[in-house]
């Protein structure tokens, strides 16, 4: 502190001619001193907070390029506005502000930049106001021109920039209090390092992003306001997933893009918890909650409270409509702005199953369903009375003109007043309910196959609706009308969902493999092997066979390397115990044998010679059993019905091999890992662009 002071009074004392001791004298060169000096290039920038901190973050080249651009048109420019971020967000320039235009975001402000100096506690480089870096451009340009240096400006904060040389440039920044001891600010500054030009400050500075967008993808965030451990937002977290989108697309599809057959895709995010949580239900839980563990309530009351909102009919109505306007207003709007956009729509939500096609989809899927229900309900009324060993009633219900229909409607007291006795009544009464409930059951299987959005939204209450009346299936789930998109979607994915555990414990055991959503053709059911959350699909289109999910390849090819050594260790196990049983069992029958005798007929002298050839086959059975286990891991394709086309549904990420460690520590990391998963970007690209017949460069194993 001493030597800033010493250094700070040497400053103070002005010396007009520079000495061959000061810093400026290496500057000196027999040239003209004026054509050292060119104006200082500007970069855009925004204030972003980020951990209560504000912090200073470039624009692209492209944007700030446009930025300037309309900044240099004239004085008309204060009324421009500026499309930025892939047109995510819009720039004004007279404001100089930054405003999200898909969802509701704090307006950060915006600043043409050319002087930085560095900041408090971290190295990051923070930008002078635009009219003070005009004062300092101006003060730079004079010392260089003139070439006099030790130039000594004070900011509006009474912050002392001190100019030696060029490459020298200083900051004193006065430390609170100091002013009242009567002393300078710059007697107690501290310095700082003073830069001029975004290129001679280290940041990243992107190129900017693709024009062309080719599909759009609408994000459905699951329970809670936070989407993962670092308790970010639902638009940060797509930030992220972009971010890798695009990485990936330049390494992937690298000649795709060399051609220009593809540009990028939008990932842009839907909130549904902000609407649902603003109703005031958030002051009545405040009301009633206890005032102990006040951290773990508010998280109970913000977050898993979510899933039994879903299961209130107010409530989850609230969620249906959010989401369904929300799409709506987002695709809108998004057309409006990109009026040459012609891709397909990929949305990830829960309303797919309750959407109609047309109209004359929903004519052929009424047939349809009159078709499921009347399948298993062809016996007439006599032969149900036959199964029920009730033949004697028919009589009865003849004379009272009691058809099948008329019957399914009847009380227990009906059935009283026609004198049929109570153990009777008790057999035809559960056979009639059973029976609706069966048919109830194949509603839902048809209409209602699917359930949550991307990450763990409580899937919709698949209820099947005809003419706009919507029937309870009767597993406790609510009746919601299900709002209509405006547009068709191509493919669903879910990312950790419980959709499986739902349907299951709704009592739905099966999905009719012909079932597919209305407007949909394709659903993935994308997770962690250790997700606590996630549950999976095919087993309910195939209930009767077990087999492994697909295996989401690495980004960079193969499988991750401890994966194969498991396998290759596994396989060797296998060859050992089958080598190791063939070689007891030969030794087993060694020692069984009958003992030959001393001299043997010719009988016993053939069966001796017989008797190698015999034993030489036993390896072979070995081998058939060794080449049969190796056919067996070629698995033959499933048939795991329509919801995906015919292809697979369920899809399994691979672990890392720190997380293969314990899968308890990983387990709720596990959730949460999809936004930066290069693996399950990589398979969202990948099955988007084959609808276009765009493939990866090399398909990877």
């Amino acid at each position: 502190m001493l030597s800033v002071e010493s250094h700070q009074e040497q400053l103070s004392q002005s010396d007009p001619s520079p000495s061959p001791n000061s810093c400026s004298s290496f500057e000196l060169i027999d040239m003209d001193a004026s054509s050292l000096y060119e104006p200082v290039s500007p970069h855009w920038f925004y204030c972003k907070t980020i951990d209560s901190k504000e912090t200073w973050i470039p624009f692209n080249s492209e944007d700030s390029q446009q930025l300037e651009e309309a900044y240099g048109s004239g004085k008309d420019y204060n009324g421009r506005v500026v499309p930025t971020d892939g047109g995510r967000y819009d720039v004004h320039l007279g404001e100089r502000m930054r405003y999200a235009v898909y969802w509701d975001e704090t307006a950060s402000e915006v600043r043409r930049c050319t002087w930085f100096y560095k900041g408090d506690k971290d190295n990051k480089y923070v930008p002078y106001s635009e009219s003070f870096s005009q004062i300092l451009e101006e003060t730079y340009m004079l010392a260089v021109t003139l070439d006099e240096w030790k130039k000594k400006l004070e900011s509006p904060n009474r912050e002392i920039i001190i100019l030696h040389n060029p490459k020298l440039m200083v900051h004193y920044q006065p430390v609170a209090g100091s002013d009242e001891w009567g002393s300078t600010p710059t007697e107690q500054g501290r310095p700082r390092t003073v830069k001029r030009g975004v290129e001679n400050i280290c940041v990243d500075i992107h190129c900017g992003e693709p024009l062309q967008i080719d599909h759009l993808v609408f994000v459905v965030h699951g329970i809670g306001p936070a989407c993962d451990l670092r308790f970010r937002s639902i638009v940060q977290c797509v930030n992220d997933f972009r971010s890798v989108s695009l990485n990936l697309l330049q390494t992937h599809f690298k000649k795709a893009q060399e051609n220009q057959q593809i540009g990028r895709i939008e990932f842009l995010p839907v909130n549904w918890h902000s609407p649902l949580h603003s109703t005031g239900v958030d002051v009545d839980l405040q009301r009633i909650t206890l005032p102990s563990i006040n951290r773990l309530r508010h998280f109970t009351n913000d977050t898993i409270l979510d899933v039994f909102f879903y299961n209130s009919p107010t409530y989850c109505q609230t969620i249906v409509d959010t989401v369904t306007s929300e799409m709506n207003r987002i695709y809108t709007l998004f057309l409006q702005r990109n009026p040459d956009f012609k891709g397909g729509s990929l949305i990830l939500f829960d309303i797919l199953t309750n959407q109609k096609d047309s109209l004359g989809d929903i004519d052929s899927e009424k047939d349809s369903l009159n078709i499921v229900m009347d399948q298993g309900d062809t016996l007439t009324l006599e032969e149900d009375l036959k199964k029920l060993q009730l033949s004697d009633l028919f009589s009865i219900l003849e004379k009272e003109k009691v058809d099948k229909e008329a019957l399914a409607l009847c009380t227990d007291k009906d059935l009283q007043e026609m004198g049929i006795p109570l153990g009777p009544r008790k057999k035809i009464l559960h056979y009639f309910r059973t029976r609706k409930n069966s048919k109830a059951v194949n509603r839902s299987t048809l209409r209602s196959a699917s359930g949550t959005s991307i990450s763990d939204i409580p899937e919709s209450k698949f209820c099947s609706s005809t003419d706009d009346k919507y029937l309870d299936v009767g597993i406790g789930q609510v009746s919601v009308k299900y709002p209509q998109l405006i547009y068709k979607p191509e493919i669903f994915f879910a990312f950790g969902s419980p959709i499986g555990m739902f349907l299951t414990v709704r009592g739905l055991k099966r999905i009719d493999p012909n079932y597919k959503f209305p407007t949909c053709k394709g659903f993935f059911n994308i997770y962690h092997p250790f997700d606590p959350v996630a549950y999976r699909i095919e087993p309910m289109v195939v209930p009767g066979m077990e087999f492994e999910p697909m295996l989401i390849p690495h980004h960079k090819g193969r499988k991750r390397m401890h994966l194969e050594l498991r396998e290759g260790l596994t396989r060797m196990s296998m060859d050992l115990k089958n080598n190791l049983l063939g070689s007891l069992r030969m030794a087993w029958k060694s020692f069984t044998r009958a003992p030959y005798p001393a001299l043997p007929t010719s009988e016993t002298a053939e069966e001796i010679e017989t008797e190698p050839e015999s034993s030489s086959e036993r390896p072979s059975d070995v081998n058939i059993e060794e080449t049969s286990v190796g056919i067996k891991e070629e698995v033959p394709p499933i048939n795991v019905g329509m919801l995906n086309g015919g292809q697979r549904i369920d899809y399994v990420l691979q672990e890392k091999p720190i997380e293969s460690f314990n899968e308890y520590l990983f387990a709720l990391q596990s959730h949460l890992c999809y936004w930066e998963s290069e693996d399950t970007v990589l398979l969202v690209l990948k099955e988007i662009y084959q609808t276009q017949g765009i493939f990866l460069d090399q398909p990877l194993q």
